[in-house]
């Protein structure tokens, strides 16, 4: 994301199904604010769905409950088996036909076993899939339509086909070889890789990231069915403590007695210009009415391009800029939303707010070229920058989600210091991408004073050294070697 992104004005608009409360005014107690659930925080932008501009209106309410939304189909999925069924389930299972996932198949698992696909219970179904593919969407039993803009599916080559045969009901196996699940009531249907790749990406050019680590090796078949996991998802690197299923975060939400939460959606480290609109969002929310605003600062934790900074150094960077006070622990919530990254821009983008719902939060912050990436084989944006809040504001199925407004940031030459954009000055205001900010810790050149907390800065260019150190080493080694 660039530093060409926006902060709210929200102000001018009316919001509907987020009702700010009269009695919200209390403030949970210390304890409560750094419980297991509140690590740290980060992030700002957004652009209001609702398509009418009416005046505010602030209803009363007499409770705060953490249900500001509703998950979509009503209720909130949940596929981890009951403790008193384990054994049962696991037994049954080393009976079926395997099917080995990938690492990235178990990120599905994990998303899908929480319920941030709800109300998908599995990989998809061929009907599924194709109303996914060709509408962004799924049609309910009761007529009711929610967003699903990317494909959920497990892929197959034909050796695991043809041991499956007619079984109705497949073990799933993780790349340890530890069996976590099944899916029952199976289907199985072609994979066209081709017509996957070109109506979720608009492009079939080579170098997409996620099509050449996930999709191109992929099987030519798709198994869907009804998926049942056996004990919630850990990876054991230290950070499980942060992913918080939208359960969990819905009940935090509960807990801190929020009346509105703004949910931010990144994959890159925080700079001092996201602080500056994630402030300005929640100070606008409190103009509104909304007496606690709280921010979910989500960083994505699932699979991403090879350039992208690694989850554990962007949680690190992230727990800086909270202990330097950018961002204000007490209201915000830093949790990993466990997708995988397709970079696949405005459709995409549908798929990050959907799940949000999921989690609970009823606003959620868009930036410029959301979810987008420069085009693989062309030196441009794959993706044009403003779509992506664009169709946000008319996608099927999100009406009830609040994108927000927002203003335009960026570092004043002047100040020295992140600001909103002032455009009779544009020559003292400085642009700088996520790119150009890797860049710059990558050759150890410091970024302009006030662009990032210090503390967070040294994260950055403490990684960049690791890996030139790892590089210097490798050389070092093929040098001896050729020798």
């Amino acid at each position: 994301m660039s530093l060409l992104i926006r902060s709210s004005y929200v102000s001018q608009f009316h919001t509907r199904n987020s009702k700010p409360s009269s009695s919200s005014d209390q403030i949970p107690s210390k304890s409560l604010l750094f419980s297991s659930f509140n690590h740290n925080p980060l992030i700002n932008l957004v652009y209001k769905r609702n398509p009418r501009m009416q005046s505010l209106s602030f209803p009363s309410s007499t409770t705060v409950k953490s249900s500001l939304i509703d998950p979509d189909g009503g209720e909130l999925v949940e596929l981890v088996v009951p403790k008193s069924e384990i054994e049962l389930k696991k037994k049954e299972a080393d009976s079926m036909p395997m099917v080995k996932l990938t690492k990235i198949d178990m990120e599905w698992v994990h998303v899908i076993s929480e319920g941030w696909a709800s109300p998908l219970k599995g990989f998809m179904r061929e009907d599924e899939y194709l109303q996914s593919l060709h509408f962004n969407s799924l049609r309910l039993k009761d007529g009711s339509l929610v967003n699903m803009s990317l494909p959920i599916v497990l892929a197959i080559d034909d050796q695991t086909k043809e041991q499956i045969g007619v079984s109705k009901n497949v073990a799933l196996v993780s790349p340890q070889g530890d069996i976590v699940g099944s899916l029952r009531s199976v289907e199985i249907y072609k994979h066209n890789k081709e017509e996957r790749i070109a109506r979720t990406w608009g492009t079939t050019s080579p170098g997409l990231p996620y099509v050449e680590e996930h999709i191109t090796p992929s099987g030519n078949w798709l198994i869907g069915g009804d998926l049942e996991v056996f004990q919630a998802i850990k990876y054991n690197d230290g950070l499980d403590h942060y992913r918080l299923s939208p359960k969990q975060l819905r009940k935090e939400f509960d807990n801190r007695k929020a009346d509105a939460v703004f949910a931010f959606q990144l994959r890159n480290p925080v700079h001092n210009g996201h602080a500056l609109l994630m402030n300005d969002t929640r100070k606008r929310l409190l103009e509104m009415g909304y007496k606690n605003p709280v921010l979910l600062l989500h960083p994505l934790g699932g699979f991403t391009k090879a350039d992208d900074v690694p989850l554990d150094v962007r949680m690190e960077q992230h727990s800086k800029v909270l202990e330097d006070g950018v961002l204000d622990p007490e209201t915000t919530i830093v949790s990993i939303f466990p997708s995988p990254m397709h970079y696949a821009g405005p459709t995409e983008v549908q798929w990050h707010a959907k799940a949000r719902i999921n989690a609970g939060a009823n606003f959620y912050i868009v930036g410029r070229d959301p979810a987008g990436m420069g085009h693989p084989t062309e030196k441009r944006d794959l993706y044009d920058p403003d779509h992506g809040k664009k169709v946000l504001s008319m996608a099927p199925g999100l009406e009830k989600l609040n994108i927000l407004p927002f203003r335009v940031a960026a570092y004043d030459t002047v100040e020295k210091k992140m600001a909103f954009f002032d455009p009779t000055r544009a020559k003292e205001f400085l642009f700088i991408s996520g790119t150009k900010m890797r860049t710059y810790a990558r050759t150890g050149e410091s970024p302009p004073d006030g662009f990032m907390c210090p503390s967070g800065w040294n994260v950055l260019v403490k990684y960049y050294e690791s890996l030139q150190e790892s590089d210097d080493s490798s050389k070092q080694q093929q040098t001896v070697v050729s020798a």
